[in-house]
Formats: structure tokens, C-alpha cells, sequence
């Protein structure tokens, strides 16, 4: 069995008490929803990832990646939902 390298760390400790792994992290072809976007962006924000390492695993732009921050810190998770997104950007 092979274990890739990884430069941060493997394990990280969410503010709730709960703990979150790499193997936690969405495969990077699934199909995109709110919670595997969120799943990401938190990964990054509590140090599992850096955002250059979630761009490149996902194959993501910046700005993608970008609006999934700010779609979340401006309206929470529900606003990552396709159907929901004219709704927030329209305010």
C-alpha cells in the first residue's frame, strides 16, 4: 500500500470538537453540491489544505474557488446551491 506524502498536516481539529481528515474530502470527480463545496472550503480555512493545493486536487479556477468563500461567509452553506445562486448574487 502506498501513502502519498502530503506537506500539512493530516489531521485537523474543527472548532466544534470534531476532527477532520484528508479522507474526509470529497474524490475530486464526484459531482459538485453544497456540502462537498463547503467540505472544501473548510478544509482550507482550518489549515488542512492550502487554497493553491484545493484549486489544483479540484481543478477549480481562483474565482470559482473564491465564490465558494464568499457565497458561504456572506450567506451560509445554502447559498452554494446551484438553484440558489441567482438568488445571492442578485443582492
Amino acid at each position: 500500500m502506498y501513502l502519498r506524502k502530503s506537506s500539512g498536516p493530516r489531521t485537523v481539529n474543527l472548532p466544534d470538537g470534531s476532527v477532520m481528515t484528508l479522507a474526509d474530502l470529497p474524490d475530486p470527480s464526484v459531482r459538485w453540491v453544497a456540502s462537498r463545496k463547503a467540505l472544501v472550503v473548510k478544509a482550507v480555512s482550518c489549515g488542512l489544505l492550502t487554497r493553491d493545493e484545493a484549486i489544483s486536487r479540484y481543478s477549480l479556477s481562483e474565482e470559482e474557488f473564491d465564490s465558494w468563500c464568499r457565497a458561504i461567509r456572506d450567506h451560509g452553506v445554502k447559498a452554494l446551491r446551484v438553484t440558489a445562486l441567482q438568488n445571492y448574487r442578485q443582492g
